[in-house]
């Protein structure tokens, strides 16, 4: 792959010798010399630059070409040979120059300063002057944070440091999920369930459990309602279908929704604004003890609860005024989606996972079919919800208003782009989603195209597919913090069977928290995010992740220490200079030196490799090598 970018003035030593090999085939070839540096490739072992002559397509045969360019070329500072193979060009860098420039340039922009605390070196500014907005991670309040959401929030830092190295303004935003239905329901259970002195203990899984109760209860009303439907009893209200329970949660998020969110309407009203706010404080509180842990911060926590009413009843207004409004039946979902509706609700009472999207998506909009036992009971609601009609470009047809009023995740998602777009006036914004997720994103990048939003071609989804292995036997999700835990607890063990070396450390269970969670950072950022045409998955395997052999976090903590530990040890025998310029590089002739030195001088590029393809594995993989 080629590392040039547009005629960008040299900043490495290996920039200059891309740009002198770019300066000869342009005038041997008779081609623009950015054309030439476009195919100027890093080399396979044994070549550091090459250049593939067919992609010039030129009229000429290759081989006569490559014949020319080898004839003409003349050694300089930068390049000191160069050799024909087939179709191929390989060129030497001069290795004497090499060494000493890079060696001189790692040193100087390797020292730490005020905007650059761990150095400069890697880094540059073609970013300069741009904004980008980076979603990620984005967990549910008053729901533990499991390991679902660790990709996004590992590939999310990855990308948000990546657009910093690259000079752009970042901003890391957390997307919470706080609003909607199911916290009408969390209210309601609360409120049945709730303990004080639980909360005061362990706030979020205490939320969780009261969350799981209520949806169990709701369901045993739901079957309820449902079989006397069945036994024929017509004169039954339709409503019926649904639980009490889930009707009083309705009825909460309607009233939150139209005071959206904050502005109350009676006392009890502020008393359920009150618990909502109280929750979603433990929650961000719970969120920063597990990012901490993670070395992962935000600039920003905002929510589907920040989303202004202005710019929902805003979103709804152009989405009427440009014709793109229609209605959408039960039938039309079904057939659509095989749909399958949350009349009975899909919580598992024994599950660590909850899909909030479903909850919040079109079921509300119409009455659906109830599963009893073998048999199926449908009932239609004669009130169609609102919707996009977006078949045309093969997305469906999404609802974005209930036939109740209340409005679909997807028009808060739209109507909180547009937000961010004034607050924040930015160059791009990357939501960092898993493929689960594709024809949601896809759905609302279009309507915002067809509401003719200015920024539609600066948004991007960066998406990527699961981790398996991260259930437990009987399905239950694991929660990130029993992970990092667990692999702390094996490190901390590895750690023991020293017990010398465990003396000499001040804090072990910190160092051994610090080493569990490189593993589990590690083990996903390996994984490539994206393998076309295919999202890629990869499988949860603890007992590899914390080995100490093979690529794994714990072996690259152990490089590092290693390496870290040389000036040490050779100490006093032997005094490092603090002036590189008093170091002889010349007498490093051994070709692992000169090797070692090139794969050091070519980091700056696998910066900008990993700035095109978005994937945590380009930095990662180098690291190893």
């Amino acid at each position: 792959m080629s590392m040039s970018s547009p005629m960008s003035p040299p900043e490495h030593f290996l920039d200059h010798a891309r740009l002198s090999i770019a300066n000869q085939v342009s005038l041997s070839l008779g081609i623009s010399v950015q054309a030439a540096l476009d195919g100027v490739d890093f080399g396979k072992k044994g070549c550091d630059l090459t250049i593939a002559v067919p992609r010039f397509r030129l009229k000429e045969k290759p081989v006569t070409l490559v014949q020319k360019l080898v004839s003409e070329f003349q050694a300089d500072d930068y390049v000191e040979s160069v050799d024909g193979d087939g179709i191929f060009v390989h060129y030497r860098c001069h290795t004497t120059n090499l060494i000493r420039s890079s060696l001189d340039t790692i040193f100087k922009l390797s020292q730490p300063t005020e905007t650059h605390p761990h150095g400069s070196y890697g880094t540059n500014e073609s970013g300069k002057g741009r904004k980008v907005v980076i979603e990620f991670s984005s967990p549910n309040i008053a729901k533990p944070f499991h390991a679902g959401h660790l990709r996004s929030t590992i590939i999310g830092t990855f990308l948000s440091n990546l657009f910093e190295a690259n000079g752009w303004q970042v901003v890391r935003l957390n997307y919470l999920g706080d609003w909607g239905k199911q916290f009408g329901l969390l209210a309601v259970g609360y409120q049945r369930y709730g303990s004080e002195a639980e909360l005061a203990k362990n706030a979020i899984m205490h939320l969780f459990k009261v969350y799981v109760d209520i949806n169990k209860e709701v369901k045993e009303e739901q079957k309820d309602s449902a079989e006397k439907l069945k036994r024929g009893k017509k004169e039954e209200n339709l409503n019926n279908l649904h639980s009490a329970t889930d009707e009083e949660a309705k009825a909460l998020f309607r009233k939150m929704e139209q005071g959206t969110p904050i502005v109350t309407i009676s006392a009890g009203d502020e008393e359920f604004l009150a618990l909502w706010r109280r929750f979603r404080a433990l929650s961000i509180k719970a969120y920063e003890q597990v990012y901490e842990r993670l070395n992962v911060h935000f600039d920003v926590y905002s929510g589907e609860s920040q989303v202004s009413a202005e710019g929902i009843a805003g979103v709804m207004r152009t989405l009427k005024e440009k014709g793109l409004l229609t209605t959408k039946t039960r039938k039309e979902s079904q057939q659509y989606h095989g749909y399958q509706s949350n009349a009975v609700d899909e919580v598992d009472a024994s599950s660590a996972e909850v899909d909030e999207a479903a909850e919040d998506e079109e079921p509300g909009a119409f009455m659906g079919s109830i599963q009893i036992g073998t048999g199926r009971l449908t009932i239609t609601d004669p009130s169609p919800a609102l919707a996009v009609d977006l078949t045309e470009w093969k997305l469906g047809k999404p609802v974005v208003e209930k036939a109740d009023g209340a409005t679909i995740y997807i028009v808060r998602d739209i109507a909180g782009a547009l937000q961010r777009y004034e607050d924040y006036a930015f160059d791009k914004m990357i939501y960092v989603v898993g493929d689960q997720q594709d024809l949601h994103v896809a759905q609302f990048f279009k309507i915002l195209s067809l509401m003719d939003a200015p920024f539609v071609d600066r948004l991007e989804h960066v998406n990527f597919g699961k981790v398996h292995g991260m259930s437990t036997r009987n399905g239950e999700v694991k929660f990130l913090e029993e992970i990092l835990d667990t692999t702390k607890d094996a490190m901390l063990a590895q750690m023991m069977k020293n017990e010398e070396k465990v003396r000499e450390i001040n804090d072990p269970s910190y160092y051994s928290d610090q080493v569990g969670m490189t593993c589990v950072k590690i083990q996903d950022m390996q994984a490539k995010r994206s393998c076309e045409p295919r999202i890629h998955a990869y499988d949860f395997d603890l007992q590899r992740m914390t080995s100490f052999e093979g690529d794994t976090g714990a072996y690259l903590q152990y490089a590092h220490v290693r390496l870290s530990s040389i000036p040490r040890k050779a100490a006093p025998a032997l005094v490092l200079r603090n002036d590189p310029s008093l170091i002889n590089t010349s007498l490093l002739t051994e070709p692992k030196a000169r090797e070692l030195v090139f794969l050091l001088a070519s980091y700056p590029d696998v910066v900008k490799t990993a700035m095109k393809n978005y994937e945590p594995s380009t930095i990662v993989s180098y690291c190893f090598r």
